[in-house]
């Protein structure tokens, strides 16, 4: 998966990215019949490999414009974790959520979790590691929307043209601030907003976008 974040991460042109799945699965996380032939490796291996996944989740969260997920299936430990890493999350209807770790000895999500659903619900899903139906997914705000098979992708891909044509520095500098709002005070949050509105009031967007306005036109947004 690194040599496509590089890809994504070098391409100043794209707008948004829509994640999805195969079959009725989104991602099931560890191969665990690789991981029992694992076992056999050293230590040090194993523990590298398992920092090595969580480097490639801050990747995709730190990605500079919007993720959909668009989960269209099971949704279990490590594929959760990658959709917690996602801005925004679609399912379809018959999509479940499981974290997974406790079932298999290990522990994921215990930091993106509750910053998404709220420690209580997070704490029942984390310890239990019961299957959530998509409608209690839905009801927590995990997912912002649930869909038929034939209705997901098409609603992703909608929903990702919106987010194309608004302001791509406006949209990356939104994300910034948002992904810092659970690790900043209020004063630091101000300074953070502060510093990316001067960065946007100097840009020709922002200068193309009240042009627009005046004379009753859609902006047309460059990312400059």
């Amino acid at each position: 998966m690194r040599k496509p974040l590089d890809e994504l991460e070098q391409d100043k042109s794209i707008r948004a990215v829509i994640l999805t799945g195969r079959g009725n699965k989104f991602c099931v996380g560890d191969d665990l019949k690789e991981a029992i032939k694992n076992t056999e490796l050293p230590l040090e291996i194993i523990t590298k490999n398992l920092q090595k996944f969580g480097q490639i989740m801050d990747r995709v969260e730190a990605l500079p414009f919007p993720v959909i997920a668009a989960i269209n299936g099971w949704c279990i430990g490590g594929g959760l974790e990658l959709a917690l890493c996602c801005d925004i999350r679609l399912a379809v209807d018959s999509a479940k959520f499981i974290c997974a770790g406790v079932n298999v000895g290990l522990s994921a999500s215990g930091y993106r979790l509750p910053r998404i659903i709220g420690i209580g619900r997070a704490k029942q899903m984390l310890y239990t590691g019961m299957a959530l139906p998509v409608e209690k997914a839905e009801q927590y705000g995990l997912v912002t929307g649930v869909y038929t098979e034939k209705e997901l992708l098409p609603a992703a891909l909608e929903m990702a043209k919106i987010i194309a044509t608004k302001a791509p520095l406006s949209v990356q500098a939104t994300k910034r601030i948002v992904n810092t709002a659970y690790e900043t005070d209020f004063e630091d949050s101000q300074r953070i907003q502060e510093k990316e509105l001067l960065t946007l009031a100097a840009s020709e967007d922002y200068q193309n976008a009240l042009r627009a306005f005046a004379a009753k036109q859609k902006p047309i947004f460059k990312g400059i």
